[in-house]
């Protein structure tokens, strides 16, 4: 349903646009991979170890019409990071946009339990990454204004449960940076958001939520669904649209069936 949406949008300024997305080989990333490409934009199509999934996504992506470059990156390494971004804008010799989707729990670890190894995993993959990330794609952004999309989560206001505080807690950085960006690069004609998916049914809950803890969650969602990750797709292909978004600035729009209204 909300993928045919997606596809037969037309937004006619992400068309030619240059646009990497990080952890696109599952997930958001992947429903966000192919609904750029569906625009007619060129995608870099980052992943870390999914290599069959992420040829799968780029072979789906580029029957809707786009072009479409895998890299493979471990992004909690910096030295990671900053070679996806450097050799994806290297290989279409522009970057317009940049989303940073790429992250995960690592692992539910409570509070009482936390090791310096986990807490260093968990932060280098979902906050220091970002910030990587962003420092190597400002020149390229620089050039013909562009934009940065983070993703957080709904994790960053309500504080995650069931060992995954640390988590949120990376996300709520992420949510924080978003906004610091905006301020900076605005005046580079860099315009920087975020969006907050709330409970989405993808590998991510497969790997880090049992049964139960969904149907914990399920009760929480007034719209009395989990999402999907194309429910996701129009507040980043909005925010991407200079057209559609030009005045609006640090903002994250949350995506969770009315999970939570701030």
């Amino acid at each position: 349903m909300s993928s045919e949406r997606s596809i037969t949008l037309v937004i006619p300024d992400l068309v030619g646009k240059t646009v990497l997305v990080t952890g696109g080989s599952t997930g958001i990333g992947a429903a966000l991979v192919k609904a750029f490409a569906a625009q007619g934009a060129r995608v870099g199509l980052h992943y870390n170890s999914s290599a069959d999934a992420a040829e799968g996504v780029a072979d789906e992506a580029r029957k809707l019409g786009g072009d479409v470059f895998t890299i493979q990156g471990d992004f909690s390494s910096s030295p990671d990071v900053q070679r996806v971004i450097e050799e994806t804008a290297a290989h279409f010799g522009a970057l317009n946009g940049l989303i940073n989707n790429a992250g995960g729990m690592v692992a539910r670890v409570p509070y009482g339990e936390m090791t310096d190894a986990h807490y260093d995993a968990v932060m280098d993959l979902n906050a220091r990454s970002v910030v990587i990330a962003s420092r190597a794609a400002i020149p390229w952004l620089k050039k013909e204004g562009g934009f940065i999309i983070n993703t957080t989560s709904i994790a960053a206001r309500n504080g995650a449960s069931n060992g995954a505080g640390i988590y949120g807690s990376s996300k709520a950085f992420v949510s924080n940076v978003t906004r610091g960006m905006a301020k900076e690069l605005i005046g580079d004609g860099i315009r920087v958001n975020g969006v907050a998916p709330g409970v989405i049914e993808t590998p991510f809950h497969d790997r880090y939520s049992t049964a139960e803890q969904l149907k914990a969650m399920l009760a929480t969602v007034p719209q009395g669904r989990l999402g999907v990750a194309d429910d996701c797709v129009g507040a980043y292909l909005f925010l991407a649209s200079d057209a559609l978004s030009g005045y609006i600035i640090g903002q994250v729009i949350e995506v969770n069936g009315g999970q939570l209204m701030p």
